[in-house]
Order: C-alpha cells, then sequence, then structure tokens
C-alpha cells in the first residue's frame, strides 16, 4: 500500500494535502495536537477513499512524540513513500524586540521537528524507495517564499523557513541517488488561518489558495525516480515575485 506521513494535517495545506491523498488510495498516518480533531479528520479521510488512517496526536517541540508518530506509521505500512512536512508556526515582528522565546519556539517547531521527523522516517523512506527498480520516495517541506526573499518583521520565521530550503538540499545531496527526493515548497500567503493577521493589508482574495498547493504535491508525488526538484518558489498573481 502506498502510504504518507502528514504533519500539519489537521488544517489549512496539511489538511488539503491529506484530502487529496486519501482520494488518491494512500494509507495514511496525521499527525497534529488536538487529538479529537484528528479523529474527525481520519473518519473524513476514511470516507474520501484512504485505505487506512492511523491518527497520532503530537507537539512538534515534543521530540520523543514525534519519534512515536513514525514508529505508528512504520508498524502499520512499513514503509513511507512521501513524507510531508506541512506543520508550523508563525510569529511576526522587528527583529530588535522578538522575545527570545518567541524564536526558540519557531526555530523547534519549524526546523528542528523538520530535521528529526527526517532522520526517524529515513529508514521507511528508503524501504519504499528499494520496493523495485522505479520506486521513489519523496520528502516534501513546506516553507515560505520569506525563506528565499527576506520580509521585514518575519525575521526567525523567514530563517526557519530559509533552513529548510537549505534543508531540502542537503537531503537531495545525500539520499536522491537511492531514490529518496526532497522538495520545499516555499509559496507567498496562502488563504489559511495562519494568514488571518495579515488579511486587513492584503486581502483573501489575492492570496494563493490551498488547492494550488496541493496540486503541486501532487505534481511532485506524481514524479519518477530520475527527476528531482530541490524548491518551487510560488509568488502570488499580481504581487513582486520577491515578496510574501
Amino acid at each position: 500500500m502506498t502510504s504518507a506521513l502528514i504533519t500539519g494535517a489537521s488544517r489549512g495545506i496539511g489538511r488539503g494535502v491529506a484530502l487529496e491523498l486519501a482520494r488518491l488510495g494512500y494509507g495514511l498516518t496525521v499527525t497534529a495536537r488536538d487529538p479529537g480533531v484528528l479523529e474527525a479528520l481520519a473518519e473524513e479521510l476514511r470516507s474520501s477513499g484512504a485505505p487506512t488512517v492511523v491518527p497520532v496526536a503530537a507537539d512538534l517541540a515534543d521530540r520523543d512524540a514525534l519519534t512515536a508518530v513514525v514508529e505508528r506509521h512504520a508498524e502499520a505500512f512499513g514503509s513511507m513513500d512521501a513524507l510531508v512536512l506541512s506543520g508550523g508556526t508563525g510569529t511576526a515582528g522587528p527583529l530588535e524586540t522578538l522575545p527570545a522565546s518567541r524564536v526558540d519556539r519557531t526555530i523547534t517547531v519549524n526546523l528542528t521537528s523538520a530535521i528529526h521527523l527526517v532522520q526517524a522516517a529515513l529508514p521507511w523512506l528508503r524501504a519504499a524507495a528499494a520496493s523495485g527498480p522505479t520506486a521513489s520516495a519523496r520528502v516534501i517541506l513546506l516553507a515560505s517564499i520569506t525563506g528565499a526573499y527576506a520580509e521585514a518583521g518575519l525575521a526567525a520565521y523567514g530563517a526557519s523557513k530559509a533552513a529548510l530550503l537549505s534543508l531540502a538540499e542537503t537531503l537531495n545531496a545525500e539520499e536522491s541517488g537511492g531514490g529518496v527526493m526532497a522538495t520545499a515548497v516555499a509559496p507567498a500567503y496562502v488563504d489559511t488561518d495562519m494568514s488571518e493577521w495579515t488579511k486587513e493589508t492584503i486581502p483573501a482574495e489575492t492570496m494563493l489558495r490551498v488547492e494550488d498547493i496541493v496540486s503541486i504535491v501532487r505534481m511532485l508525488l506524481g514524479l519518477g525516480r530520475t527527476a528531482s526538484i530541490t524548491r518551487i518558489v510560488v509568488s502570488r498573481s499580481g504581487a513582486s515575485a520577491y515578496g510574501a
């Protein structure tokens, strides 16, 4: 059974990806913080076509919990065709006055968790890539255009997302020869609840749609073993190509 593990699956882009992969017949492990929301999501995913759904509540700042998520996936599926790292947190404010606690939380949730999950998942991604001569596995990291092009007021957030771009490139350099490829998808503002804080200045109707990013993920998962894309930066129509 083709399988994927998705973080941040209860809302926004993560939820959109989970529903799309369910429709494509993937077995899914989904994680977010709220177990009640995850159970409801699991039922929806089964109804949408996922043959098996494993919901595991976890905080991305809890390393032991993340290890357990990967272990649960391995127990259920034995390999991992896709790891979609959509979970994250945002913080905004001038660099000069940005509280250390917010910096630490942003780096831990957005970057450290991604490194740990990739490390834990690699044996199962390699197993999927080794299952046949044309088989492969994909790691997709939801980054941000602010990781590619600096945005005032988003120092910690942008730095954490820039690190995901580097992580994808390094993972590709180390693993793509064996069939495990990584791509960082770096969109401008997407119309989700995470972008509510800026919708007074950037109207929702001018933002990217969740469906746009889901389409990119679907395309990446359909690529063959010899195709590798390390980053995709997605700007908003009518806006600068170098800003969120």
